[in-house]
């Protein structure tokens, strides 16, 4: 059980937590990794699950690297790619639009902290038709550091005008379950499903299946 009443705001994760779009972003990979000369697949993401795209592609360009492109002429092409795929496959995850209803009528602020970049935020939010829902959005392509560090997380508690400690994440992945964390906030864990089996999840306060679920705790109280 969650007792709301104890937060001022909720911030949400985007990529698994709003939008299914984990495997989006494997496939958007492993086909332009591939059109580069990397035959990297969907099972080798795993390792660079919660990080910015632009961290994700320096981290393979170190591991394997390729010619003719350059890696942010790589990161354009995936960027571009997830755009096209999230505007034909993109669907509100079991209980996203509910739990935001709910949180709207208890006058909560509703604040947005991604990986993701700006271009993808607006993608999704449209295409989902919840941009009005949000109070602020963030991404962490605007910070020094992405997740794991907190950074992003206390740049929307801020503009929400809120304390982190009255900050409640939704997160998927372990470097969003310890941003948020170090961030002082409260996480709960909605594991994505593409995810492997992960223990150290289990540091999130609450774990729940699926936000339906979540919801369900939320109304409890």
């Amino acid at each position: 059980m969650i007792d709301i009443q104890k937060f001022d705001a909720v911030i949400f994760d985007m990529d698994g937590v709003l939008i299914d779009s984990e495997p989006l972003w494997k496939i958007a990979m492993e086909e332009v990794f591939l059109s580069v000369g990397c035959s990297l697949t969907r099972k080798d993401f795993q390792k660079t699950v919660g990080l910015r795209i632009d961290e994700v592609i320096t981290f393979w360009y170190n591991e394997v690297g390729w010619e003719e492109y350059s890696p942010k002429a790589v990161e354009d092409k995936i960027v571009q790619r997830m755009v096209e795929l999230i505007r034909e496959n993109g669907d509100p995850l079991p209980g996203v639009l509910e739990t935001i209803a709910f949180l709207k009528e208890k006058n909560l602020k509703i604040g947005l902290a991604t990986s993701s970049y700006s271009i993808l935020i607006d993608t999704v939010l449209e295409t989902l038709c919840i941009a009005h829902s949000f109070d602020f959005t963030h991404s962490a392509e605007n910070e020094e550091f992405g997740k794991p560090h907190p950074a992003v997380y206390l740049s929307v508690a801020n503009e929400l005008k809120v304390e982190a400690q009255s900050c409640l994440v939704i997160e998927d992945s372990l470097n969003g379950i310890i941003s948020g964390k170090a961030a002082k906030m409260k996480v709960v864990c909605i594991p994505e499903k593409t995810h492997h089996p992960e223990p150290k999840l289990s540091v999130a306060d609450f774990m729940f299946e699926d936000m339906e679920k979540m919801l369900k705790a939320l109304k409890m109280k």
